[in-house]
C-alpha cells in the first residue's frame, strides 16, 4: 500500500509514474474523499471548541441561577452533529483505503520503462545452450513415453492444468525441492519453514493479492468460520510472519525459505501454455523471503537474486537475468528481475523465477515494523523470490539433459540424493 501522504503531497507526480505501469490514477476521486476529510476534521475541531465554549456558559448560567435551556439546546445539537460526523469519518477513512487498497506500488527508477514484456531488458546471461545430435522432445513427449508422467490420469481425477507424476520422475521431483532446500540453508542462511495452505484474507490482503487479485484464488468456504484460500504462493503465510509485529533492527534481516505447493486459478489465461507442466492449477515451489531493514532493500534484492541464479548454475541449466519493465512488474513490486531458464524444445527462454523487492509496499499493508538506530518504528521492507519453482525446474531438466534413446541424465549434483543414479530411464 502506498503511504496516503505520498498522494496527498505530490499526487500529479504519483498519478504520472503509475500512468508508466498503464494505470490510470483516479485523481478526481481521490480528491472528493481528501476534500470531505479534511472538511469533516476541521468541522469537528470547531465544533468541538463550540461545545466547549456553550459548556463553559451552562455553568456560568446555572451558578448565577439563569436559566440555561436555550444554550443546552445548542450544545445538544452539537453533540448529534459531532456524531453524525464521526459516523461518516469511520466511512470516509474505510473508503480511502478501500481506494489505496487497490493502488499498485511505485516502479523504482531503475526500472526500465515500457508496456509489456517485450520491453523487458536482460541484464545477464548464463551458460550456453547444449546442442543435439538428435532431435529434441519436449518434457511432455519425454515423461509420457517413460510412463512417468501421466496428464491424462490428472485430468480424470481432477480436471485440466494438473499432473500426475510416477516413479523416478515423481522422485526426481521431490528430490529437486530437496537439493533446494539443503542449498538456502546450509549454503545461503535462510531458516527453513514450514507453513499452512490455506490463509485467511487478512493475510492476502498484507501481501497484496486481496482485493484486487481474489478471481485468481482458490477460495474455501465455510458453514461456520470465515472462508480460507489455498496459497497461491508460500510468500503469503511466509512474509505474514511479521504482520502487526514490532521487531529490532538486531533481529533483521529475516531470512525464509519454504517449499509448500501453490494453488492458482489462471483466470485469464485460458490458451496459454495448456501443454505440459509450465501453466498449472497446483505446483510446488520452494520460496526465498526476506525481510530487512529499509536501507538495506537495494542489496538484499541483488543478493536474493543471486540466491535463486546459484541453484541454476548447480544444476547447470543455461539462463537469463530480465529486469522487468514498468508495464510488467506485479501490482506490489517495486522492482522484479525474472530468471528465464533455456527450454531446447521451444528454444526459447521461460520464466522459472521471479525475484521482487517490495520495500514497504506489504509492510504498510501489514503494519510489520523494527526499531530503528534512533528506536523510532519504521516499516521494514519486504522481498521474495523463488528459489525456485520445483516443476518448472524438472522440466528443465528433462529437456536439458535428454538423450537420443529418451532417458534423462540425472544433474550430477543430485545424483547422491538417488543412491547414485545417473539416469532416469523406462520403469
Amino acid at each position: 500500500m502506498l503511504d496516503i501522504q505520498l498522494l496527498r503531497n505530490n499526487l500529479d507526480a504519483i498519478a504520472e509514474k503509475l500512468a508508466t505501469r498503464g494505470f490510470t490514477l483516479d485523481r478526481a476521486t481521490f480528491q472528493r474523499l481528501e476534500n470531505e476529510r479534511k472538511f469533516l476534521q476541521t468541522r469537528t475541531q470547531e465544533l468541538q471548541a463550540g461545545r466547549n465554549s456553550l459548556s463553559r456558559q451552562v455553568g456560568m448560567l446555572k451558578g448565577r441561577g439563569e436559566d440555561a435551556a436555550a444554550v443546552m439546546e445548542q450544545v445538544a445539537a452539537i453533540k448529534n452533529e459531532l456524531e453524525a460526523n464521526a459516523v461518516r469519518l469511520v466511512e470516509l477513512l474505510k473508503e480511502l483505503d478501500a481506494f489505496l487498497a487497490v493502488l499498485p506500488n511505485l516502479p523504482q527508477d531503475s526500472v526500465p520503462v515500457g508496456r509489456s514484456d517485450v520491453d523487458n531488458v536482460e541484464v545477464k546471461r548464463w551458460g550456453a545452450p547444449r546442442s543435439f545430435g538428435f532431435a529434441v522432445k519436449d518434457h511432455v513427449d519425454l515423461g509420457e513415453a517413460l510412463g512417468q508422467l501421466d496428464f491424462a490420469t490428472a485430468a480424470k481425477i481432477a480436471g485440466t492444468r494438473f499432473s500426475l507424476m510416477k516413479g523416478q520422475l515423481a522422485r526426481l521431483h521431490r528430490v529437486l525441492a530437496q537439493f533446494m532446500l539443503d542449498t538456502h540453508t546450509a549454503r545461503h542462511g535462510y531458516t527453513e519453514v514450514y507453513a499452512p495452505y490455506l490463509v485467511n484474507a487478512a493475510s492476502l490482503l498484507g501481501t497484496g493479492q486481496l482485493p484486487k487479485f481474489e478471481e485468481d484464488l482458490f477460495k474455501v468456504l465455510r458453514a461456520d468460520a470465515e472462508p480460507l484460500y489455498l496459497i497461491p504462493t508460500a510468500e503469503v503465510p511466509v512474509t505474514n510472519i511479521v504482520r502487526d509485529a514490532i521487531l529490532t533492527a538486531a533481529e533483521l534481516p529475516l531470512k525464509f525459505v519454504c517449499h509448500t505447493p501453490c494453488f492458482r486459478s489462471e483466470a485469464g489465461s485460458y490458451g496459454r501454455d495448456t501443454r505440459g507442466m509450465i501453466r498449472q492449477h497446483q505446483f510446488d515451489k520452494v520460496e526465498l523471503v526476506q525481510i530487512v531493514a529499509a536501507g538495506d532493500s537495494l542489496a538484499a534484492h541483488e543478493e536474493l537474486t543471486g540466491h535463486a541464479e546459484a541453484i541454476l548454475e548447480m544444476l547447470d541449466l543455461p539462463y537469463r537475468r530480465v529486469a522487468l519493465c514498468t508495464g510488467d512488474i506485479g501490482f506490489s513490486s517495486a522492482k522484479t528481475y525474472d530468471l528465464e531458464v533455456w527450454l531446447p524444445a521451444q528454444k526459447a527462454y521461460r520464466e522459472i523465477s521471479s525475484c521482487s523487492n517490495f520495500e514497504a509496499f506489504q509492510a504498510r499493508r501489514m503494519q510489520a515494523r523494527y526499531r530503528n538506530e534512533r528506536n523510532k518504528t519504521e516499516l521494514v521492507h519486504t522481498l521474495n523470490g523463488s528459489g525456485l519453482a520445483v516443476g518448472r525446474t524438472l522440466v528443465a531438466v528433462m529437456e536439458n539433459f535428454q538423450n537420443s534413446d529418451g532417458s534423462i541424465s540425472v544433474p550430477p549434483v543430485l545424483r547422491h540424493y538417488l543412491n547414485g543414479m545417473e539416469r532416469i530411464s523406462l520403469d
